[in-house]
């Protein structure tokens, strides 16, 4: 086991006057040629380390706390309290076990009363699961014009749309990436002349990095998915930018060099 196939914990940064921390709430698995339905046995035996046992890629779930001074913000709000046993059948996840996001979002010394509102990458259940906890919502007009209903119909009275380059948050500004969904959404953070990026679901592991061209099944639009990934491997290739990919197993945090991952340590 390393900390490429491994589940992440809390993990805190800083970026400038920001306080970035990982908020876990548990850990799923990726079927890595169902997930890249193009790859073959020859790409991920160049690249052992991100699989488990199971030739899984292991994917983190959770949110990003965000705080400036007093004040706090979410991106993204974990899967919730799921339990799903692996079922053979399904072509691109296994395992799922959830539920711890509320207790590490405490340990880092907050409850949902002291975060100021969730932005969201995107609607996915695996990053709104606790979203009725929290008092307002940030989500993409796109994205939540195409939303699906079910628990999205509890908050849809707390919810403000945001656009591309629109500041959040001290520090944080939307930057649309559409192609995993239809108004996917990464967040920019910039803060004394340091800068990060929260990718969200644009990658789901660091092996695209190396190979943003891979088709990803679940991507509402293949096509713009890879587009928005070359652009932002380009972006971050800049030797100030940082990243945080929200699945990245336990190496969340990062830079790009080269056109590959460079975990922080």
């Amino acid at each position: 086991m390393s900390r490429w196939n491994t589940e992440a914990g809390i993990r805190t940064t800083e970026v400038g006057e920001l306080r970035v921390s990982y908020v876990p709430d548990g850990v799923g698995r990726l079927r890595s040629r169902g997930w890249f339905p193009g790859t073959t046995d020859d790409d991920w035996a160049r690249h052992p380390d991100v699989l488990d046992e199971s030739d899984a890629l292991v994917a983190s779930m959770g949110g990003l706390l965000v705080e400036h001074g007093d004040r706090a913000l979410l991106i993204d709000a974990g899967f919730g309290t799921v339990s799903q046993a692996d079922d053979p059948a399904n072509a691109h996840v296994g395992a799922i076990t959830t539920g711890s996001f509320l207790d590490n979002l405490a340990a880092l010394g907050r409850t949902p009363d002291q975060v100021e509102a969730v932005a969201y990458t995107h609607l996915h259940p695996d990053h709104i699961g606790w979203s009725d906890r929290f008092a307002r919502h940030l989500v993409a007009a796109p994205e939540w014009d195409h939303r699906h209903g079910g628990e999205l119909d509890a908050i849809a009275d707390r919810v403000e749309t945001i656009g591309d380059g629109d500041e959040i948050f001290p520090g944080v500004r939307v930057l649309a990436t559409p192609g995993h969904t239809p108004g996917h959404t990464a967040y920019v953070l910039e803060s004394r002349g340091e800068r990060l990026i929260a990718l969200g679901d644009s990658f789901h592991s660091p092996v695209q990095i190396e190979h943003p061209g891979w088709r990803v099944a679940l991507d509402a639009d293949q096509e713009a998915g890879i587009e928005a990934r070359r652009r932002l491997v380009d972006e971050l290739d800049d030797r100030r930018t940082r990243a945080f990919g929200i699945h990245f197993a336990d190496v969340q945090f990062g830079r790009v060099r080269a056109n590959a991952w460079h975990p922080e340590h």
